[in-house]
Order: structure tokens, then sequence, then C-alpha cells
């Protein structure tokens, strides 16, 4: 009965919670830039907004993909808080990229099709490291499910800080921050103009967008779990990650492809497997 309202809980206010995340990100990044910004709310206008336009789409497939993607983002989330395995969370997570990657690919559009080529090569970045942060928890709390790795009584950081920093790393790619927001991007540095997304509008563009506030939750309750014995600590842990995020997509130019696979596989290997081989042999 806790899982299933825990499961209920994270769909209902995990959208709340990322519409008001992105709205303190522009807000700071506003500030940053030495301009007051728009409302914290006004992501919730912005959807409120493509939601009110009508439908229009390049071919009826566009839908489907888009179902798809929002879908499976939101299983992902409800299987990971409702401590599930970790490994299977991984998996659909995958699988929902997989779905917005082809509903670019269905439009025939050059600037979508280059966008989805590039969130392909993204995926193949970031995917080991995620992979390394799974077998990394795994070694420490010898178990896949969250619950388990959730209510493991010691700070998971302390011997795991070299996979942490990888995650970290990596997600600067998943949050689409620079300088790794090769195929879709909200600022005007971004050739592709919204790259992965561009023949993407009204309601449609709107789902895509809910489904990131529920991403985005997912993706920091991963950092969460690094520091999960000490709640307090964990959320404060949460805020300095996304905010040194937001500093760094600020303050970055965007990076070609070659140096973001290059970088994020470097990251990988000696972070990531370095640390677990640490662990290994101690």
């Amino acid at each position: 009965m806790k899982t299933w309202l825990i499961v209920i809980a994270y769909i209902v206010l995990a959208p709340v919670i990322g519409g008001l995340i992105a709205g303190i990100d522009r807000k700071i990044s506003a500030h940053m830039q030495k301009r007051v910004g728009p409302s914290i709310l006004q992501p919730f206008y912005d959807v409120h907004k493509l939601f009110s336009k009508q439908s229009i789409v390049v071919n009826k497939s566009q839908k489907f993909y888009v179902l798809g993607f929002f879908t499976f983002i939101i299983f992902t989330g409800c299987l990971f808080f409702a401590g599930g395995d970790l490994l299977l969370v991984i998996f659909v997570l995958t699988l929902a990229s997989i779905f917005l990657v082809m509903g670019a690919y269905s439009t025939n559009s050059p600037y979508s099709y280059l966008g989805a080529e590039r969130e392909l090569i993204q995926m193949m970045a970031y995917e080991p490291m995620v992979i390394l942060t799974t077998v990394g928890l795994y070694m420490v709390t010898h178990s896949f499910f969250v619950r388990n790795i959730a209510a493991f009584g010691k700070p998971i950081i302390s011997v795991l800080p070299g996979v942490f920093l990888g995650y970290v790393f990596i997600l600067t790619i998943k949050l689409r921050k620079s300088p790794f927001d090769l195929s879709m991007s909200h600022h005007a540095h971004q050739e592709l103009v919204r790259g992965l997304i561009t023949e993407f509008s009204g309601p449609e563009l709107a789902w895509i967008e809910v489904a990131h506030w529920y991403e985005n939750v997912f993706l920091l309750g991963l950092v969460y779990l690094f520091l999960g014995s000490n709640p307090i600590a964990a959320i404060i842990m949460v805020l300095v990650v996304y905010f040194l995020e937001i500093f760094i997509d600020n303050n970055s130019a965007r990076l070609k492809w070659q140096h973001t696979l290059l970088a994020s596989w470097v990251i990988a290997l000696i972070l990531g497997a370095g640390n677990i081989a640490v662990l290994m042999l101690f």
C-alpha cells in the first residue's frame, strides 16, 4: 500500500517539482547573465500555452513516439521511487530515449535528423557511466533494488566518490546543459535551433517538456541515493549539484560531439572504473 502511495505521489508531484526546478533554473541563469529573467512559474505558463494550441504533426507516428517517450519516462520514475530494480530502471530510461529519437527520425527534417544522430552519440557517451554507477551501487550494497540501496546504513559516497563524480559529469548531458547540449538546447548558440524536437509543436511539445520534468526529478533522485543515509545532507547535496550544473551551463561553450564522447569515456574509465577497481582490491 505504501509503495502505491509513493508511486501516486511521484506521478502527481514530480511535474510540479520539475516545473519549479526549471523555473528556478531560468531565474538563476538570468541573474548569472545580469538579466531579471522570467517568473519562476514561467515553465507552467509555457506548457499551458502549448496545450492550448492546435495539434499539428508531420505524420501520425509522431504522436505514438511522444506517447511512448512520455509513458516510459514516467514508468522509469515509478520503478525508481517504488524501490524497484535499478537495472530495469536504467533499461526503461534508455527505451524512453529511443522513442524520442525515433520520433525525430520519423519527421524527415534535416534539423531533427541531425539532432537524433547527436542524441544517439550522447547516449553512447553517458551510458557506460550510468552502467558503472549501477554496478558500483550494487558492489557496495549487494543489491540492485533501490529500496535496499536507499536503506544502506552508511553514506555510499564515502566509498564511491569516483563513481559519484563520474555520474555528476554525465548528468550535464542528461540535463541537456552546456557544454554537452549537442542534440537539443534552450540557448541561442545552438545552430540546430531545437535539434531533436524541431518538428514538434503544440500539445506534443508540451508532453515532451513535462516528460523532461519527470526525468529531471528521477535523475536528481539518483544523486540523493549517494547520501541516502542522511536525508537532510542528501537534499543539500542535490541542490548543490543542480546549482553546479546551472553554473557550468552558463559558463561554457558547446563542445563538438567528438570531444563529448571522448571526455565522457575518459571520465567513466578513470573515475568510474578506477573507483570500482579500488573497491574490488580493498
